[in-house]
């Protein structure tokens, strides 16, 4: 019963969520009018360039998309901040001073942070798991048709794994009527070639869903006896999409959490070498908000000792860690890139190393 008592929300607690939250959201939101203030001044040629309409801009692309995008993005850094600076105010005005020589705990003070943190973390995994995904594809449509110029796939040959023992190979992909150049189609049963079907080009239908090949030549040697086949034209349905062709880095970002998982298995059923972005991508949703617990008990540690000179100080050393996290974060998905970290351990090193700090100041701090 004792236990349960310690848990109940006093006035105490709901004075610091009150200032936890409140400040949490009102710096988000200043910044994030900052930087659509910036983005606006940087993309509004190409708004006016190709005649955006005012409704898409300020609705679907900023309030929509952009204003959770970077809400999101920001979250973390915004967390520490907020904490530093206003847990630096109470031990500048002695509060926390009278707090622990009232009886309190500095574990029990802990409590009201981490439920505040419970808060921002819940806030976070559902913009990550729920709400971005979908934004994110407005986001992106909106660019592609306001912002940036025309996609063109300028890479060539391309090699895909579409099923088992299903190969397709193109020398080159033509986004602007999108058809594929040289195109093969390959089938291998018990480490033999069985049937392959070359063709000048593969254009797709999208009225049919299938590809309009020209100039093909079939052989098929699954009777036993090869085949020939020979003609001019052919549609072939495979399990190859035009979308296939459009894939680009920012691409996973659009997709919910089933969509994912389905695109990772087809990648690793493709043996794509850029299924270990979509693995960062995932990890990521839930690596990041859960780095909020691990940041306000640093952010605490830090600024809970009154110190000389104000919170100038504790907000210089809370800023210059919460960035070196950001830039350790961005520094591990390096070693992803070169093979030498599995996607799952680059993506949590960050929170677990931090976790060993933030337990460390809270040991050094002041009880």
């Amino acid at each position: 019963m004792n236990n349960l008592s310690r848990l109940k929300v006093t006035i105490l607690d709901r004075y610091i969520i009150k200032k936890f939250i409140g400040t949490f959201f009102v710096a988000l939101l200043l910044i994030v009018v900052i930087v659509i203030i910036f983005d606006i001044s940087e993309k509004i040629d190409d708004f006016v360039a190709k005649q955006a309409p005012l409704k898409e801009i300020i609705v679907d692309y900023y309030l929509y998309s952009f204003i959770p995008y970077f809400m999101n993005m920001f979250s973390p850094l915004f967390t520490f901040i907020t904490v530093i600076f206003f847990t630096s105010k109470l031990a500048a005005n002695s509060e926390i001073v009278a707090i622990l020589a009232g009886g309190i705990s500095f574990r029990r003070l802990m409590y009201p942070y981490f439920i505040s943190s419970l808060i921002i973390f819940l806030f976070s995994l559902t913009l990550n798991l729920f709400i971005l995904p979908t934004s994110n594809k407005t986001k992106l449509a909106f660019e592609n048709k306001y912002v940036h110029d025309k996609y063109s796939n300028t890479n060539r040959n391309i090699h895909y794994q579409i099923a088992e023992g299903q190969y397709v190979y193109v020398e080159s992909f033509s986004t602007h009527n999108n058809t594929a150049y040289r195109f093969t189609l390959e089938t291998i049963e018990d480490n033999e070639m069985v049937s392959k079907l070359s063709a000048e080009s593969a254009r797709w239908d999208s009225t049919r869903t299938a590809w309009h090949l020209k100039n093909y030549v079939l052989r098929d040697s699954r009777s036993g006896v090869e085949v020939t086949d020979v003609g001019s034209v052919m549609d072939t349905v495979i399990n190859l999409t035009v979308d296939d062709f459009y894939l680009k880095d920012d691409t996973v970002e659009s997709l919910d959490r089933s969509e994912l998982d389905q695109f990772i298995s087809m990648q690793q059923m493709r043996g794509d070498s850029m299924v270990k972005y979509s693995f960062m991508e995932k990890y990521k949703r839930f690596s990041m908000p859960f780095s909020t617990f691990i940041l306000t008990l640093i952010g605490v540690s830090l600024s809970s000792k009154k110190k000389r000179g104000g919170i100038g100080m504790n907000l210089g050393v809370g800023i210059a860690l919460s960035f070196s996290y950001i830039l350790f974060m961005k520094f591990s998905e390096m070693f992803v890139v070169t093979d030498t970290l599995t996607p799952f351990v680059a993506i949590w090193l960050p929170n677990f190393l931090y976790a060993i700090i933030s337990v460390v100041l809270y040991r050094m701090a002041p009880k």
